[in-house]
């Protein structure tokens, strides 16, 4: 285990959270994930880091694996000008994450509390959620009440969006 996911471990730790740990090879998609041989409770969640047309906002949209988002549709949702995904390099400044490892957990590395985070209601109806703890080779899943405690927590703006 990394110094990363060792520091979203002593995070959720230090609020109660209680989660479990699945360990796996590395997956960078959800078509990755899809071919694990490990059963994972609850909800999978795929996770899009977004900017608006200025790049002066930031997304975190968190969904259900299945799904996927029109960015058009959602930035009508929101009121944002036009949305696409975010580079590398903002995606390290912003969350001090690395591509295939995009995580909510990423949130303990925005230090300005910048990132909205945008969750969809099928997600936020679940009782369990899985994410990657900051690294691709292992999934955590925790409730969804626990997840929202650890959002509050770092006190980053939390939206519930409607995806079909």
């Amino acid at each position: 285990m990394n110094e990363t996911e060792q520091k979203v471990y002593n995070i959720l730790d230090s609020l109660n959270i209680e989660y479990k740990r699945y360990e796996h090879q590395p997956v960078y998609t959800i078509e990755d994930a899809s071919k694990l041989n490990i059963n994972i409770p609850g909800t999978l969640c795929k996770n899009l880091f977004l900017r608006n047309n200025k790049g002066n906002t930031h997304y975190l949209v968190i969904i259900e694996d299945s799904k996927r988002v029109n960015l058009k549709s959602l930035s009508e949702q929101i009121n944002s000008s036009s949305l696409s995904f975010a580079s590398e390099e903002r995606l390290d400044k912003y969350l001090g994450l690395k591509p295939g490892s995009v995580s909510p957990f990423g949130l303990i590395n925005d230090i300005n509390k910048e990132v909205i985070v945008l969750i969809d209601k099928d997600v936020a109806a679940s009782d369990i959620v899985s994410f990657h703890p900051n690294v691709n080779t292992c999934t955590i899943g925790l409730s969804y009440s626990d997840f929202e405690k650890f959002v509050n927590w770092h006190e980053n703006k939390l939206y519930t969006i409607y995806v079909n």
